[in-house]
């Protein structure tokens, strides 16, 4: 297989915007990072993507698109050609010389166990705008087939960090709205998500400061953790559950946890201990101990997160994803680009040890302009 490149594309469930990257590759191994990019949603547009989350957990067809969904797709269909159309006029990339785009949309509802999982954003009108093939929808046929559908970016990590010189084994953890590890240790991926990771804390902050996240973890590093209130949310069943596991945005949206009424500095505190705490709960699921955990997405840029998972998780040590010369932020654009390439060339893209599915899956669909 030969190496080409790809653009991937991601929105995650932090609702902050849409990460672009170029990388270069066979579907196998990455030849070449390129440039990455970032466009922020504006205050409204982020209003009108938690419209739909709120309206996307009414959804039983994955193929309907009432009320406010019908709008919200047709905004990050649009949203995401901009971006790439300004990314390719941005860093003078030729669009003829892309092979494929990896389109993720955004995820309105993710419920596994019902065999459901939405993501809204039309990869084949993408297509036709950009005049570039679009991979999209990767996580249908792995839910279809009775795997969890998520998470998907593990086959890239273990690209990522079968060479790495650090200790092996090693675990890549990616703190988006919703957290995911992933272990690394010469076979086949392990991977599921841990629990939540920046959602309850951007949630809470949007709530009682109406700012978007606490930024550089400021709040929280003034605030004193609630440990009685994380050991009672840790006391869901889901964190007994061995991997491989998923776990919608909203799962432990803040009616379901009974959040107590905390200043702004002891709820992000106490949040944020969630998150640590939830990583650190998946060690004794691991078939070793990590020697070495490589943190990416928002949460790398949060220090205070970072201050506590190097905690929770010694003696291992915890470093952000740029510091071994990864992208903290393009990451999971750059995972995308990589499942794109491997949609193309037929390679699976989730296994029994990521989603739980009984082989290794093929996923993603294919639209050409």
């Amino acid at each position: 297989m030969s190496v080409v490149r790809a653009i991937g594309l991601m929105s995650g469930t932090s609702l902050d915007g849409v990460d672009v990257a170029l990388i270069e590759t066979d579907g196998e191994h990455i030849a070449q990072f390129g440039p990455s990019g970032y466009r922020p949603y504006a205050d409204d547009e982020r209003a009108l993507l938690r419209q739909a989350l709120e309206q996307g957990t009414g959804l039983h067809d994955r193929s309907a698109r009432p009320g406010v969904l019908a709008e919200a797709e047709a905004f990050v269909t649009r949203v995401h050609a901009e971006t790439v159309e300004a990314f390719l006029e941005a860093e003078r990339i030729d669009r003829a010389g892309v092979a494929i785009v990896g389109f993720h949309g955004q995820t309105v509802l993710h419920r596994p166990g019902q065999k459901l999982t939405v993501q809204i954003g039309d990869g084949a009108v993408l297509a036709r705008r950009l005049g570039i093939p679009v991979a999209y929808d990767f996580r249908a046929a792995d839910v279809a087939a009775g795997g969890q559908g998520a998470p998907l970016v593990p086959v890239f990590h273990q690209a990522l960090a079968r060479d790495l010189k650090r200790p092996h084994p090693i675990a890549v953890l990616n703190v988006g709205g919703v957290a995911n590890v992933t272990f690394v240790d010469g076979g086949d991926p392990i991977a599921c998500d841990t629990g939540p990771g920046n959602a309850l804390i951007d949630d809470f902050m949007r709530a009682r400061t109406g700012a978007p996240l606490d930024r550089d973890g400021d709040q929280a590093a003034k605030g004193r953790a609630d440990e009685a209130f994380v050991a009672r949310v840790l006391a869901d069943g889901f964190f007994d559950l061995p991997c491989p596991k998923s776990l919608d945005r909203n799962a432990f949206a803040f009616a379901n946890i009974g959040l107590p009424d905390f200043s702004v500095a002891d709820g992000a505190a106490t949040l944020s201990a969630l998150t640590a705490a939830a990583v650190a709960r998946i060690v004794r699921h691991l078939p070793e101990l990590p020697r070495a955990w490589i943190v990416a997405g928002g949460g790398a840029r949060n220090p205070t997160l970072m201050r506590m998972l190097g905690e929770r998780l010694k003696p291992a040590t915890v470093e952000t994803a740029d510091a071994v010369g990864w992208s903290s932020q393009a990451i999971e654009a750059q995972a995308f680009a990589y499942l794109a390439v491997r949609t193309m060339n037929d390679l699976p893209i989730t296994f029994p040890q990521t989603t739980g599915v009984k082989q290794p899956m093929r996923g993603g669909v294919v639209a050409r302009p």
